[in-house]
């Protein structure tokens, strides 16, 4: 049974930066696709970003329109951890991140993605 576990969300000004972590346990996490998604509170989870199981840093990596260029995901299979650094932040940002395995085939489709983790809140400040 996997199980993911964020961490690194807050409070932080716009402009501002934050990395996340998902730490993973149980199967090969060298051998996920891992992604990450967001849910703002009324909206619907949209996807951020998205790493496959080959990558070394962030090659493999895709990333949603709105936060190309801001956020960069990688991952460290030695420590069965993905991450999320997070540049410039906006009010837009603001949402509760999850990162999961992707078990289908759309890297950016949630419908593809199982073992979800509880998520950790961001929130940017005007």
């Amino acid at each position: 049974q996997v199980q993911l576990v964020e961490s690194g969300g807050g409070l932080v000004q716009a402009g501002g930066s934050l990395r996340l972590s998902c730490a993973a346990s149980g199967g090969t996490f060298s051998r996920y696709n891992m992604g990450w998604f967001r849910q703002a509170p009324g909206k619907e989870r949209e996807f951020v970003a998205a790493i496959a199981w080959s990558a070394g840093t962030t090659y493999g990596a895709n990333y949603a329109d709105s936060v190309k260029g801001r956020f960069t995901i990688s991952r460290d299979n030695a420590k069965n951890t993905v991450y999320l650094q997070m540049n410039s932040l906006k009010p837009e940002d603001t949402a509760v991140y999850c990162c999961a395995v992707r078990i289908g085939t759309r890297w950016n489709y949630g419908g593809d993605y199982g073992y979800w983790g509880q998520g950790t809140q961001v929130t940017v400040s005007s």
